[in-house]
């Protein structure tokens, strides 16, 4: 029963996935926001970066766009600072310091790097990353991710916090440009001991409702939405 349950669940999660896909303009719409952003002449306090899992010793090339997608933003004086998100969910590295290190190493100052290392879901990525804003006293941010991301959690940004959080989604034809950069770390700072993977720690469905935002626990704030910056 519960591997039909599961199997179900996948099915509708992957047809809405394809439902939303099938209205994304991958190469228009974030171009498009991106030269909004640089005519009015916006500047970020900081951009949160949500993490991915690092296998095989090297970034993914999902990871790679990311990050360097963040280290543009940051040279071209769009962004003050970064926070990079994500614990060690499927695999022994925890995303974020793993994406800080890349960073680093492509000349984004270690003062101007934060990490939530508490996030193990997409909009949990946002909800921790917007706690670490508040902490430091920033008053402005984005969400720099790929296009399919910031789309998904379009809806989550304009629902759940007090100050509005802006998307910047990357602009594949920018990255082309920086396609041969592959820089290189250490990554066991980052690794953890005793790791369990989230897979071995919750179900499928379980997982899909972290996905969601349900593993927040969104009745300590009132109306259900994180204050102001």
């Amino acid at each position: 029963m519960k591997k039909l349950l599961s199997l179900a669940y996948i099915m509708i999660a992957s047809a809405l996935i394809i439902q939303m896909a099938s209205c994304l303009t991958p190469r228009k719409g974030p171009q498009k926001l991106y030269t909004k952003t640089v005519q009015e002449g916006k500047i970020y306090d900081a951009i949160i970066v949500p993490g991915i899992p690092f296998n095989n010793g090297s970034w993914d090339s999902v990871m790679k766009a990311r990050v360097i997608w963040s280290w543009v933003l940051y040279k071209n004086g769009i962004a003050k600072n970064v926070i990079y998100s994500g614990a060690a969910v499927y695999s022994p590295y925890k995303e974020a310091v793993i994406m800080g290190l890349y960073a680093e190493q492509l000349g984004i100052p270690k003062e101007h790097i934060f990490y939530d290392t508490n996030a193990r879901h997409s909009t949990e990525n946002v909800y921790y990353s917007y706690l670490v804003a508040k902490e430091q006293g920033f008053k402005s941010l984005a969400l720099a991710t790929d296009p399919f991301q910031s789309f998904m959690l379009k809806a989550f940004l304009e629902k759940r916090f007090g100050t509005p959080i802006a998307r910047l989604p990357f602009v594949t034809d920018t990255l082309a440009a920086y396609s041969y950069l592959n820089p290189r770390i250490n990554p066991r700072k980052a690794k953890v001991n005793n790791f369990v993977s989230i897979t071995e720690q919750e179900s499928f469905f379980k997982r899909f409702r972290g996905t969601l935002g349900r593993d927040i626990n969104w009745a300590k704030h009132p109306d259900g939405k994180l204050e102001a910056l």
